[in-house]
């Protein structure tokens, strides 16, 4: 399959896409429903295929769309893998199970957004919430600025929300509004009060599919951070130096894409809190866990950051004109889908190389 045949415009077809691939290959697949429906009124799920033994001691786990608009780039990294008979083969005779774990978000892939139907952000919703949550008091300065009771902005609003910028600078501009908040429901990179559907089904799989595994790899695909198309390599899992070195040897030992930290300042991305990995020590205790979030650069940073302050704004306003929720969301899109043939081919030639080398770490 040519790479870029492999992705899809929309939810619905890249479910198509990747349900014919399983079928093509042979490989069941186990379906978690959410009883939702999708933009155009399809059936949104959580899909699972598992290509390899049940009892494999190597698991290695490929996720798409934790945050739901950025399937469009995870699901045709999966569809490509499925179809790649070098790929598949060199997994076989590893003696890995290769867990595809597609639309994490099923409702924000479907409906353009990154968050969940709860208005959640996926990656900032694993907390213990019997306990206190963070508190993002910078944020709570900034909300306002950044969701305005008019959009697009005003021009005094646009003015203030630069003068903080210029005051603070992007770096903590940055920290501020993306590292997670949980004080406003409405707002951007909420984490929650509350465990989300997709939080709890996605620990359902982890025990099924990696509850017995002793060395376990999980690549998980974004984009929106970065040069364009260039997929930056981000270490994923807790500050243990030990595991840094190993994901480091494994996806960077080249030399030529090193893999960063958020721990340390090397990642396009802030220090985040809440995050996806932590599911993995509470469900896969006895596994050697070794990450990766492959994040995929497409625009600037504040065209990003403009792009959801919109799909926000047009969450608490419904009541919008049609015309301009249809920008909005287009808008969205582009921010974290480039679609180009040549935008797509790239990714998967990333991809391709983060999966062969993750067969050699975990076999290693």
């Amino acid at each position: 399959m040519d790479a870029a045949q492999a992705f899809s415009p929309s939810y619905a077809l890249a479910r198509q896409k990747f349900l014919a691939a399983c079928v093509a290959a042979g490989i069941p697949v186990e379906t978690h429903p959410l009883p939702l429906p999708g933009a155009d009124g399809e059936a949104l799920a959580m899909d699972v295929a598992r290509d390899g033994p049940a009892d494999a001691e190597r698991v290695l786990i490929v996720t798409s769309a934790c945050h739901g608009v950025e399937g469009h780039c995870g699901s045709g990294v999966q569809v490509h893998a499925l179809h790649d008979a070098a790929w598949r083969k060199a997994a076989r005779e590893a003696g890995l199970a290769v867990v595809y774990i597609h639309a994490l978000n099923p409702h924000g892939f479907s409906h353009g957004r990154r968050v969940t139907q709860e208005n959640v952000d996926l990656n900032r919703n694993f907390q213990d919430f019997s306990a206190p949550l963070p508190v993002n008091k910078p944020y709570a300065k900034l909300h306002e600025l950044l969701l305005p009771p008019q959009w697009p902005p005003s021009p005094r609003d646009q003015e203030a929300l630069e003068h903080w910028i210029a005051k603070h600078g992007m770096g903590e501009f940055q920290t501020a509004v993306t590292q997670g908040q949980y004080a406003f429901a409405g707002g951007m990179f909420f984490g929650g009060k509350a465990p989300t559907w997709s939080q709890r089904t996605l620990r359902q799989v982890l025990r099924q599919h990696a509850g017995r595994a002793r060395r376990l790899a999980w690549i998980d695909l974004h984009t929106g951070l970065g040069p364009s198309g260039l997929g930056e390599r981000i270490f994923a899992g807790r500050n243990d130096p030990a595991a840094y070195a190993r994901a480091s040897a494994w996806w960077g030992g080249d030399g030529a894409t090193p893999v960063t930290s958020i721990y340390d300042g090397s990642s396009a991305s802030a220090l985040l809190t809440g995050l996806m990995w932590n599911s993995v020590y509470e469900e896969c205790p006895q596994s050697e866990f070794t990450g990766i979030a492959m994040e995929y650069g497409t625009e600037p940073l504040m065209e990003v950051l403009t792009a959801m302050r919109g799909d926000h704004w047009l969450h608490l306003h419904p009541e919008a004109a049609p015309e301009l929720a249809q920008a909005i969301r287009q808008r969205m899109r582009t921010a974290f889908y480039t679609d180009t043939d040549a935008w797509k081919r790239r990714i998967v030639e990333q991809a391709r190389e983060a999966l062969f080398q993750a067969v050699g770490g975990l076999c290693g």
